[in-house]
């Protein structure tokens, strides 16, 4: 994990993994995106049907998870392919290949934590409450700052 400090600030930003996942999957010279997920997306079992390799679908999901930890922006993006793992299909790695442009357009992203004077706790939260179109449940995440001495 990449970690970047100062006296005022730690910066966790991860591009060198995101760079790394980027040339696993080919998508170095992908056209990048403003947005991590398409504005009203609604994935579902596929009507078509074509399926695509399980194995690296579930492969490539685990690392999103994984950067998700650091960069909170792609979050629900990641909670929505990640509802497909057990039967991928191509709809779904076209919103995962989405999920890889919106990286390589925010490659300097990341965590800051800075120091401040004032005591006082920040939360904040994110909720799709318009529920999945597949098992009906609302998704939401959640980061808090507390101050710490």
């Amino acid at each position: 994990m990449e970690v970047t400090r100062s006296k005022e600030w730690i910066f966790i930003p991860q591009g060198k993994y995101t760079l790394v996942l980027l040339k696993e999957t080919c998508m170095t010279g992908c056209k990048p995106v403003d947005t991590p997920i398409e504005f009203h997306a609604k994935l579902g079992d596929s009507v078509d049907k074509f399926p695509v390799n399980k194995e690296r679908y579930q492969h490539l999901v685990g690392k999103l998870i994984y950067l998700s930890h650091t960069r909170l922006d792609i979050f629900y993006a990641i909670s929505v392919v990640g509802q497909f793992m057990q039967a991928p299909y191509e709809e779904h790695m076209k919103a995962m290949n989405r999920i890889l442009r919106y990286l390589k357009s925010s490659l300097g992203k990341g965590l800051m934590f800075r120091k401040i004077d004032k005591k006082c706790m920040e939360a904040y939260t994110d909720s799709n409450w318009a529920r999945s179109v597949i098992n009906g449940k609302s998704t939401s995440r959640y980061c808090t700052f507390m101050w710490v001495t």
